[in-house]
């Protein structure tokens, strides 16, 4: 399962069409996906914006690190901000793409590689 969690409907929409044959849930806030997996709906993968309406990205990715059975989530960050991987690693963040340049091969390339069909 992948969850898609961005308050950009059409971004959002994009990402999971990307990810055709993999069971997507879309999340418009990170209070209801941590409220998803805190429902034992624990992704195989995340893509995650940062800039959020309420608790922003960064936010939720403090919270699955400090469990550990969520910890361990790969979680690949979709944004318009220039972020560095290799500063969010130890937050579980496998991949920054960035919105403005990034193409739906991109997205499928992280959803084959960690998800299961």
């Amino acid at each position: 399962m992948i969850f898609v969690i961005d308050d950009d409907k059409i971004m959002a929409e994009c990402i999971a069409r990307a990810c055709a044959g993999y069971t997507v849930r879309i999340f418009n806030n990170a209070i209801t996906a941590m409220e998803a997996i805190s429902e034992n709906q624990v992704p195989d993968l995340i893509f995650l914006d940062i800039l959020l309406d309420g608790p922003d990205g960064f936010t939720f990715l403090n919270e699955l690190v400090s469990y550990t059975d969520t910890a361990k989530i790969p979680i690949v960050i979709v944004s318009s901000l220039n972020i560095d991987n290799n500063d969010l690693s130890v937050y579980g963040v496998i991949g920054v793409l960035n919105k403005d340049t990034m193409l739906p091969e991109d997205i499928k390339k992280y959803a084959n590689e960690y998800c299961d069909k």
